[in-house]
């Protein structure tokens, strides 16, 4: 090591620094890491089923065609919008 003390003195702090550091986390009261801190966390709570009592579907076979089918009315919408912005877009470079 070097001899000047201006360089010797904060390695040999930093070093000491380094030590505790990496000492501390070698070893801990419980015997575990810090890794393990999750672990030992109180336990999740049980997801309970949530499906309704009284037997019945969520949705009727009716609701769900009609959910379907405006869902795809959303859609095609929402595709005939993008179109029509895309072709704006294109028509707004194009132009000199």
């Amino acid at each position: 090591m070097s001899k000047d003390p201006k360089i010797a003195a904060p390695a040999v702090a930093a070093l000491l620094m380094l030590s505790l550091t990496l000492g501390g986390c070698a070893t801990s009261p419980t015997g575990s890491s810090l890794m393990d801190a999750h672990a030992e966390g109180p336990a999740r709570p049980k997801v309970e089923d949530l499906s309704p009592k009284d037997g019945k579907p969520a949705m009727t076979a009716d609701e769900r065609s009609k959910l379907q089918k405006e869902l795809i009315a959303a859609r095609d919408r929402q595709e005939s919008r993008a179109k029509a912005q895309e072709g704006a877009a294109s028509r707004q470079l194009v132009k000199p």
